[in-house]
């Protein structure tokens, strides 16, 4: 590796650090760590994280998978990006079927799990009450996705959970205007990107950004996303990744 490669992966490192130890947003600050001092009995013998989540994954990755935020008694008490809750256990089993993670569970942080060519981050890096951030909690920590971009230096292809996540990818990197969804057959009508489950389009720098429904219990407990949606997402962000550039 490189002595540039070395200070970027350095870079990376410093950044989680630093998002750990944010404290922009006060309402966030209080609720995260009142959940983590309250507690709810299942795990009252628990420590909790009651920290921002850090971003986790592999540092070379080409795909980066953009959650909302954290969930207040799953990464909130775990301390690792989707784990400890019913989305995490989705999206793990996904990543695992689709080759990009060893295992298929995410219980806590020393569990053994690693990512390949996967990187994980979310919109807010707090737990927001009722799952809602601010419209400028979300701007706030925007600097922490736009510098994880810009340091994750193979990345081609995003993979946005939900619309939030969504509209930060875009807003993070821009859009030039070309749809490259399933069948769209030719130019978007409209310079502004829909999200709907599998939607597509390409950002600036040929990066691609793939829709896909949030997997959480309101979306999966109803049938809205179901575990072979899921996959194939990733089957068609991994055919996206095997493709020529």
């Amino acid at each position: 590796m490189t002595k540039t490669g070395e200070g970027r992966l350095a870079y990376l490192a410093a950044l989680q650090d630093t998002v750990a130890q944010c404290r922009l947003c006060p309402r966030l600050v209080e609720w995260r760590e009142g959940v983590a001092r309250e507690k709810v009995k299942r795990f009252r013998h628990q420590e909790y994280w009651g920290k921002p989540v850090p971003s986790f994954g592999d540092p070379e990755a080409r795909l980066l998978v953009l959650g909302l935020a954290p969930a207040a008694h799953g990464a909130n008490r775990t301390g690792r990006v989707f784990t400890g809750d019913s989305s995490g256990n989705w999206l793990y089993r996904a990543l695992h079927r689709a080759g990009f993670a060893n295992q298929p569970e995410s219980v806590h942080r020393d569990d053994g799990l690693v990512l390949a060519d996967c990187y994980i981050s979310a919109v807010i890096h707090c737990a927001p009450p009722q799952n809602k951030p601010s419209h400028e909690e979300i701007q706030n920590c925007r600097q922490y996705l736009i510098a994880e971009i810009a340091l994750l230096a193979r990345l081609r292809v995003i993979v946005a959970l939900g619309r939030i996540a969504f509209d930060a990818a875009v807003g993070s990197i821009g859009l030039p205007g070309s749809e490259v969804g399933k069948g769209s057959g030719g130019p978007a009508k409209s310079n502004k990107p829909k999200f709907g489950h599998l939607s597509e389009y390409e950002l600036y720098g040929g990066i691609r950004l793939v829709a896909s429904f949030h997997p959480s219990q309101q979306n999966t407990f109803t049938g809205k996303l179901t575990e072979p949606m899921l996959d194939d997402v990733f089957s068609h962000a991994r055919m996206l990744l095997t493709a020529p550039d």
